[in-house]
């Protein structure tokens, strides 16, 4: 159990300093929450590829599917950013932003996962 909550500690430190990172990454002037749609999707891409591996394969272990999926997607994904993004968009007046930004995040997201999935179905062997 304590090397569990250190995996997925491990792996949440990295994805959130990964966040900030990116997060400093200048995109344009719109007020559209690019850098926030961006990140959600690439976790999204990688937790759908390590569910894909792990249950195709069996080569991934417990410790390392909670430091991947747990800690560095929890870590690097940012759902409580968004929904605080969005009701910004919302209080600003930006209602066709808001609706923009939810509609991407929800369609680009699911389409991530299954592009994750489909990507490691197709390069490995069943």
């Amino acid at each position: 159990m304590l090397f569990n909550c250190f995996m997925v500690g491990l792996g949440g430190c990295i994805g959130a300093i990964a966040r900030y990172l990116l997060g400093q990454i200048p995109l344009g002037q719109s007020g559209f929450p690019w850098m926030t749609l961006l990140i959600n999707v690439a976790g999204a891409v990688v937790i759908g590829a390590v569910t894909q591996i792990a249950g195709q394969t069996g080569l991934i272990s417990d410790h390392i599917l909670l430091f991947v999926k747990t800690g560095l997607c929890g870590g690097f994904t940012t759902f409580s950013t968004f929904s605080l993004e969005t009701v910004t968009l919302l209080e600003e007046g930006n209602q066709l932003q808001a609706t923009a930004y939810i509609g991407f995040s929800v369609a680009l997201c699911l389409l991530g996962v299954w592009a994750g999935k489909l990507l490691i179905r197709n390069l490995l062997p069943a």
